[in-house]
């Protein structure tokens, strides 16, 4: 680490000796083009997830409790108690809307996940766009994030965490464009608001907003003790001059009043004006949410070993014939996920030891959301809670790739490799697919996947 200067007289003195360099600002691509391009990619991206989004024409998995929570929803009249009341009801609410709107069928059922899907990827590319300021990698980004495989299987069922995480991605892209801004008052609010969303799909979504909380903490305080860096530079993830104008008060509006009145609201719809019943459902959530698990599940698996693939969730697998299986894995592609794990650690390094502010944000929002699972003394868990940090790995690779001196094909050959990955994996994780009992045996790599 470089020298930290913390006291007032020497800060002052550091000043005159070491002037602040000016902000480094990287020319952004034109607004009405990354527009198109956003609207590109959602449309590929969401026709995509919906391809075979029908198959199979029955619960799979934890459909089986969002799915009847989502009816009760849109019933004439609601019956008690409140089914599923260990999540919040934004999510449920939303595939309410679509079996609503397309039938109490596979595809109404699903259908909202494969937009919120779309949009998860389109955040991969903005978040890339903050980062990098160009298309060529945000592109990249985006599309190693869809070939990861983990987003594709979640935007097809009818669970919770694809909703989470295409809010939280949104307002992780909102953080990253403000990050270096003068005045991020309003992307802050638009990240705050939409924090709110994501922890009103499943309280998870909360921990990339906590890890906002704690970057904004960490430079204010070193702010308010007047560090600088001795050899401070333009790229610096710290700088005593970074937003002026933010007040307490912004803070407290941007990342604590906007979430909490957006998160509320979506309560309204369930339990009315009510303060009584909605203070019960945030009581039920915290304990169904903090309250260790006695019992084992089949597929449970500890945070560490999520980022090695250790062990899936089988989703679903169904014998259609003699030597036919119809199977959903809920596994990630190991040509982006183990090098992904190489890449972080070229970002912490930049992060520690150049003090990059571009890998210190990957590096945030990649081990804030995974680590976060370490703190809960739930000991029920599972790979797909690895989704948001997984999604912000391909940032990671990106960041790598690009590097001074590696060749500029390089991160497009990848890009392939990636897709190849992708498409190796497709018949054990989209059903329509259908794989060979011996194709299916040859892809479960080690013991602990099957």
């Amino acid at each position: 680490m470089r020298e930290f200067i913390l006291s007032r007289g020497d800060a002052d003195l550091s000043r005159k000796k070491s002037p602040q360099p000016p902000l480094e600002v990287r020319a952004a691509p034109p607004l009405s083009r990354s527009a198109v391009i956003a609207v590109v990619i959602f449309l590929v991206a969401h026709l995509a997830l919906l391809v075979g989004l029908t198959a199979p024409e029955k619960f799979v998995f934890d459909e089986v409790h969002y799915v009847p929570a989502a009816r009760q929803m849109i019933a004439p009249v609601m019956s008690q108690p409140v089914l599923n009341p260990m999540h919040p009801p934004l999510a449920k609410e939303l595939i309410a809307l679509s079996i609503a709107t397309f039938g109490d069928n596979a595809l109404g059922w699903r259908y909202p996940g494969t937009l919120f899907g779309a949009l998860a990827i389109v955040a991969i590319y903005l978040c890339g766009l903050a980062l990098f300021a160009a298309q060529g990698p945000a592109i990249a980004a985006a599309l190693i994030a869809a070939a990861n495989q983990l987003v594709y299987v979640q935007a097809r069922i009818a669970m919770l965490d694809i909703f989470a995480l295409a809010f939280g991605l949104l307002a992780t892209a909102a953080f990253m464009h403000g990050f270096r801004k003068e005045r991020p008052h309003a992307l802050f609010a638009v990240a705050g608001t939409l924090f709110g969303l994501a922890a009103a799909c499943k309280w998870s979504g909360l921990f990339p907003l906590g890890v906002c909380i704690v970057i904004v903490a960490a430079i204010r305080l070193m702010q308010s003790w007047r560090t600088l860096f001795a050899d401070a530079k333009p790229d610096d993830w710290y700088r005593p001059d970074l937003w002026p104008d933010f007040r307490l008060h912004h803070v407290a509006l941007c990342f604590a009043v906007l979430p909490a009145v957006t998160y509320l609201a979506t309560f309204v719809p369930l339990y009315g004006l009510s303060l009584s019943d909605l203070i019960e459902a945030q009581r039920r959530i915290f304990a169904d949410n903090t309250t260790t698990a006695i019992a084992g599940h089949t597929y449970m698996s500890a945070w560490p070993s999520w980022p090695l693939l250790a062990r899936p969730v089988w989703f679903l697998f169904d014998k259609i014939a003699e030597d036919h299986i119809s199977a959903i894995v809920f596994l990630g592609n190991p040509l982006v996920l183990w090098p992904a794990l190489l890449a972080l650690a070229v970002v912490l390094r930049d992060f520690i030891v150049m003090r990059r502010w571009d890998a210190f944000l990957i590096a945030a929002f990649y081990f804030g959301p995974w680590l976060a699972w370490a703190l809960l003394p739930r000991t029920l868990g599972f790979i797909y809670y690895y989704l948001p940090a997984a999604s912000a790995a391909s940032l990671a690779l990106v960041y790598v790739l690009r590097r001074g001196g590696l060749p500029r094909w390089l991160l497009w050959a990848y890009v392939g490799v990636a897709a190849i990955g992708f498409a190796v994996m497709l018949p054990i994780s989209a059903a329509f697919v259908g794989t060979s009992m011996q194709t299916f045996n040859r892809l479960m790599l080690f013991q602990s996947w099957i």
